[in-house]
């Protein structure tokens, strides 16, 4: 009796699986929802750029919905069902947000990563009475006068105050942090002076230092990028494997069917090779990518080690 219910059990797993397979093949069969950040931002531009290039290859609509920054957008895909038709597009903010508190999802767990689609360094910048011109000469003044450099840093656990913690853990060396409450605050005080040093996203300082008002040092990222070709990384002057970017992808719930996770993957690399949307997200400070699901789920691995160890020795906490 036993073993005909086994047989019963084994028989109806594989059909479930067979229908699966047969249901994943005819995938999309409705419009897909695009779970990103506010209107209006980074993200929420390149979710649409897109969410427009993948609509004609998938045959179906891919909709933007826009939600409110926080644990909302994660929680969302990671509840909903693994069928293909809810996913996110979010910055590195997903995770990042879950070594700072307490989060209602684990991003290891509860989601699929599909592709990496973008990257983007920041950019070392000072002012330009600051007798420095590479990070060398930085790392030089910060430790003949400790705790007497400051840095211009945006909210607790953002991108250039991260970036910065690594860079002080690394270097030896001890900056001091003025908080802003935004990025514009914070540039405008470096700017004028106030403070000394940056780690600022890269789409933001473009036009100061065009003009001669900043002066940059380096790209945070591992390799020299082509959003500012002939600026060395901050890893090539003496800080061996300093990586501070953000990051852009594309995520699903957990266990979603390969097929799927295929045929998605597959259309945003498309997309993100087109000339068009290469452009746009140069120009809006973003290095487009394209990865496969395994890339990108090694990356977020390697980035919360990364983010977790600064995060506990800076004793970071959310504001």
């Amino acid at each position: 009796m036993n073993k005909a219910i086994a047989a019963a059990s084994c028989i109806g797993c594989l059909l479930m699986l067979g229908c699966g397979a047969i249901f994943a093949q005819d995938y999309p069969r409705k419009p897909i929802r695009l779970v990103t950040a506010d209107a209006g931002g980074g993200t929420d531009l390149m979710s649409r750029l897109i969410a427009q290039a993948v609509t004609g290859p998938l045959g179906q609509p891919m909709i933007v919905d826009n939600r409110r920054s926080g644990f909302m957008p994660g929680e969302i895909v990671a509840r909903a069902a693994a069928d293909g038709y809810t996913v996110i597009f979010y910055s590195n903010i997903l995770w990042v947000g879950t070594l700072l508190a307490k989060a209602p999802y684990d991003v290891q767990r509860d989601f699929t990563p599909i592709s990496l689609a973008g990257r983007s360094p920041n950019i070392v910048v000072v002012h330009p009475s600051l007798p420095v011109r590479n990070i060398k000469e930085l790392v030089a003044l910060a430790r003949s006068s400790p705790s007497k450099l400051d840095y211009a840093s945006t909210g607790s656990g953002g991108s250039a105050h991260l970036a910065t913690e690594l860079f002080k853990s690394m270097a030896g060396v001890d900056l001091v942090r003025i908080s802003y409450k935004g990025s514009g605050a914070a540039l405008n005080a470096l700017v004028g002076g106030e403070v000394r040093v940056m780690f600022a996203s890269a789409g933001s300082v473009v036009p100061f230092i065009k003009s001669g008002r900043l002066r940059a040092l380096a790209v945070t990222g591992l390799q020299p990028s082509e959003l500012f070709p002939g600026l060395p990384p901050v890893a090539a002057s003496g800080l061996s494997g300093y990586d501070s970017t953000s990051m852009y992808g594309m995520l699903a719930p957990a266990r979603m069917a390969p097929l799927i996770v295929a045929r998605l993957n597959r259309e945003v690399v498309a997309a993100l090779r087109r000339g068009d949307v290469r452009e746009q997200f140069m120009n809006g400070g973003i290095e487009p990518v394209g990865s496969t699901p395994a890339e990108f789920g090694a990356a977020i691995r390697n980035d919360m080690t990364q983010l977790s160890k600064v995060i506990r020795d800076a004793g970071i906490r959310a504001d």
